[in-house]
């Protein structure tokens, strides 16, 4: 039951997702009005500059859920081994990803897109490894 020893690659990108999406979301709850003046000027020029609160709902809301998915599947894998729980949320963050890039896309925002494929390629890797 070492799970660090079983699953080492797993447990570490979990926990870099978890930081990450957990703080993403922690941000805009301790920020929102911020987050939106933000976003909204980031959009000002794209197809979605009138649905930024809404957006920004969804996506703290799935980054929130993706965050406890992870935490909660983190803690099976080392209490059961058993990964469906952490492979549902990396996969729901994964899927978040690629929201903010179709966002960043809308905006013209080629380095903010760019900067989404690394955390895009953790969590494909993590979703591999869950998954073998």
């Amino acid at each position: 039951m070492n799970v660090l020893s079983n699953y080492p690659a797993e447990v570490l990108i979990l926990f870099f997702l978890i930081v990450t999406f957990i703080q993403s979301g922690a941000d805009k709850l301790i920020d929102w009005k911020g987050n939106i003046s933000f976003i909204t000027g980031h959009f000002k020029n794209s197809p979605l500059k009138n649905s930024v609160p809404a957006l920004l709902g969804i996506i703290l809301v799935l980054e929130l859920i993706a965050g406890a998915l992870m935490i909660v599947g983190a803690f099976q894998l080392y209490t059961s081994e058993a990964k469906e729980i952490a492979l549902l949320g990396i996969e729901l963050s994964a899927v978040t990803l690629i929201f903010l890039l179709i966002g960043q896309r809308l905006a013209k925002d080629y380095a903010g897109a760019m900067t989404l494929a690394v955390y895009f390629l953790i969590a494909v890797f993590g979703a591999f490894l869950l998954n073998s």
